[in-house]
């Protein structure tokens, strides 16, 4: 569904200045196909219905009642669920005595519904009438797209039937009752739109991010508003954020204190006011006693010393020792002036604020700061500029240090910090703050949480020796005073790194909070586990891990993230794009995946993996052929067969298979004879295992017309099977259900 769709060209950002769009305009063009998408026909919709006002009479002698015209009243059978009122673009909806007069048509007796909502042909603001002052949604239309799912729960015409009415707050109370958590669907890989909001991008650079519409999305599927998400490897908080921005609970843990630095100074909540008035004391002040001259530098660095960072020793694959090298003496002294002007705020929240534009700052005023054209259109436009740690994951000094004007960008970073405050301020404020809780902590021990009280997690944990954020993040916590004990780096789930970690001391890490998360799971509720590595060893140890907790694999979903690393620009075969979303149930009787004894051995089951992905897409790129071989491993369990004999993808790949450079994809070699040395019943098999195995535990049935027209594209590089082969095979390793189903059979297969 999208917005064209619905609204066809409309550009909501111009409508406040198109005369021609009015009231009326807002009534027909917007909010009538909202209505009749979320299936209501003329039947339900009451146009203008006028009422009576309960109290107020007009007229010399009081007796002329003041009339009340709704412009939308929706009703289903003989009941009211909510009214739509339309405004006009330059009319507010939040805040407003609009709101006030909606509320009263809500109210009136021959209505009471329970949520009332406005339009302005800009902006979609929805209440309750338990709650008429804050809104329940708040959305801008040009974003319409990602809150529709969500108004469809509150609004759409299957929330209100079969309604028991004596509940007052029923729309919640049927949803509460209806949503069936242990059996959801399963998604599909999900365009990203990382800079999409204001709340995300640009806030502040982090060495990795999960795209915010791919957790919403994900958290929307999992849980209902008021259930509490965790995300026990928090990173700068996407999932609680949005978790937050979806009418959900949320708890956000991470070992680094930059990552929970830039969580707790985004969602601290600000009188805007008092925010610009203080950002214009400190530019005056700053302007007057900026530093430009060696002698000037020389005395601010003697006056601001203690405002300095700490010279810590930097990672050795740094190209300076210790944070004072990666700063000319100017940019220092600059800093630690504008530092010392932030510390003078009173305010604690405005201050943690400011210290975030001034982290934001450090980003870019350093020795590393690199330009090129390899970067993202996103890094281009915030000035094509990018710093090592960032970019390359060590402090890697420039050959041009990009120099700027410290206090210009001061002023641009502190526009975006209003504009992400202000973007998350309906869901995330004074009164919601209570909601979130953030800490700076390891997965391994969640022992401040209890037993089964956690209602969905969505985690992305560190990928092997990928990122050593907390040797990556020095220069900030030197600047920003946040302490790091060896104890944190005991505990930080990587490979490698300053502490020369071992792949064993990694994987024990992971497993051990692999069970810190089943045990404050609740039962029938979901963990969604975010992973991307090339080494299979990593894989077949999370699902071995989550399975001998007791948790029940359901199935894993291909996800890109939206752009090209610069480590993959570098390096296209060495490093991954992607990711692969693995999601599993907690179950009380969980069904364990076996090994399937498929009659190959690994080498012919990879080839018959590439094989069939690029026979079915005509041609695959390497995060597909990846993606492919670790699903089928995870499905058939044959990751450690992999593990055992040290398989290298990119060395078959370069062996068996015709790479072009312009499309990137993979393809079979016209002379290649490798499929014919595997038996086409083995092949069968190998798909037909892996495609019932996902069947059974969607708990669908699948019909032998089904069960061809997926196997078919698979092998058609080969010898194409007659379906009486295919029947063969069926029959040797499922029965069958019903007039036509087929499941796999309990029998020696595994």
């Amino acid at each position: 569904m999208t917005k064209q769709e619905l609204f066809g060209d409309i550009d909501f950002k111009t409508l406040a200045d198109n005369p021609d769009f009015k009231e009326d305009s807002v009534r027909e063009m917007i909010i009538l196909p909202i209505l009749k998408k979320l299936g209501y026909s003329e039947e339900h919709i009451i146009r203008s219905k006028t009422l009576e006002h309960p109290f107020l009479k007009i007229g010399s002698n009081k007796n002329i009642p003041v009339r009340l015209i709704p412009d939308y009243v929706i009703k289903v059978d003989d009941f009211y669920p909510f009214v739509l009122d339309a405004k006009s673009p330059k009319q507010k909806i939040v805040n407003d005595y609009n709101v006030e007069q909606v509320y009263s048509y809500a109210m009136h007796s021959e209505i009471r519904s329970n949520y009332f909502a406005l339009c302005n042909g800009i902006e979609f603001s929805l209440y309750s009438i338990f709650k008429p002052r804050e809104p329940v949604l708040f959305f801008k239309l040009e974003n319409f797209e990602d809150y529709w799912e969500i108004l469809k729960r509150y609004l759409s015409i299957e929330s209100q039937v079969n309604i028991d009415t004596a509940f007052p707050n029923f729309t919640l109370k049927r949803y509460e009752r209806e949503f069936d958590y242990l059996n959801r669907p399963t998604l599909k890989e999900i365009p990203v739109k990382k800079q999409a909001t204001k709340r995300h991008f640009g806030v502040h650079g982090y060495f990795t991010s999960q795209a915010w519409n791919v957790v919403q999305t994900y958290i929307r599927h999992y849980t209902q508003p008021g259930d509490l998400v965790l995300d026990p490897f928090g990173g700068k908080g996407v999932t609680a954020i949005e978790a937050m921005m979806t009418e959900r609970n949320a708890i956000t843990v991470d070992l680094n204190p930059m990552a929970v630095f830039i969580t707790q100074s985004l969602i601290a909540p600000v009188n805007f006011h008092d925010f610009h008035e203080a950002f214009e004391k400190i530019k005056t002040e700053y302007l007057k006693l900026e530093p430009k001259t060696n002698a000037e530098v020389s005395a601010t660095l003697k006056k601001y010393e203690k405002q300095l960072p700490k010279d810590l020793q930097l990672p050795k694959s740094s190209d300076v020792k210790s944070v004072w090298k990666l700063f000319t003496k100017k940019q220092l002294a600059q800093l630690a002036l504008l530092k010392s002007l932030i510390k003078k705020q009173k305010d604690k929240n405005i201050k943690a604020s400011f210290m975030l534009v001034f982290s934001g700052l450090i980003s870019k005023a350093n020795l590393t700061v690199h330009s090129n054209e390899n970067l993202t259109e996103g890094k281009k436009a915030q000035g094509g500029f990018d710093c090592g740690p960032f970019r390359y994951y060590r402090y890697r000094i420039a050959h041009s240090p990009k120099q700027l004007d410290i206090f210009k960008y001061f002023e641009s970073r502190y526009k975006r910090i209003v504009e992400a405050k202000k973007d998350i301020e309906y869901y995330i404020n004074k009164h919601t703050i209570e909601n979130i809780e953030i800490r700076k902590g390891t997965a391994t021990d969640l022992s401040f949480i209890e037993d089964e009280t956690v209602d969905y997690i969505y985690t992305d944990p560190p990928y092997g020796k990928k990122i050593p954020y907390l040797d990556l993040s020095t220069m900030w916590n030197a600047w920003l005073d946040l302490d790091v004990k060896k104890e944190d780096f005991d505990l930080e789930a990587i490979e490698g790194g300053e502490q020369n970690k071992s792949k064993q001391e990694y994987k024990n890490l992971i497993a051990d909070s692999i069970k810190e998360m089943y045990r404050v799971l609740k039962f029938d509720r979901w963990m969604s586990f975010v992973f991307a590595h090339k080494d299979p060893d990593f894989w077949d140890l999370i699902i071995t891990t989550a399975q001998n907790c007791g948790f029940e694999y359901y199935d894993s979903v291909s996800q890109k993230n939206g752009h090209k690393s610069f480590k993959k620009i570098q390096k296209p075969f060495a490093v991954l794009s992607g990711q692969l979303i693995m999601n599993f149930r907690k179950v009380r009787n969980p069904k364990v995946l076996m090994k399937a004894n498929l009659g190959m051995n690994i080498y012919e089951i990879l080839t018959q993996t590439i094989e069939g992905i690029i026979a079915k897409n005509n041609g695959a790129n390497f995060e597909q052929i990846n993606d492919e071989i670790i699903l089928r491993g995870l499905e058939l369990r044959f990751l450690d067969l992999m593990k055992k004999e040290s398989i290298d993808l990119s060395k078959i790949l370069t062996e068996k298979f015709d790479y072009d450079a312009k499309t990137e994809l993979y393809q079979i070699r016209k002379d290649s004879k490798i499929t014919f040395t595997v038996p086409v019943e083995n092949r069968i098999k190998y798909y037909l295992v892996s495609f019932l195995g996902r069947m059974e535990r969607e708990e669908k049935t699948v019909t032998f017309d089904d069960i061809v027209l997926y196997v078919m594209p698979l092998l058609r590089n080969g010898t194409t099977p007659e379906g009486q082969t295919i029947l063969n095979v069926l029959e040797s390793i499922a029965v069958k259900v019903g007039k036509d189903g087929w499941k796999l059979s309990n029998g020696e297969l595994f």
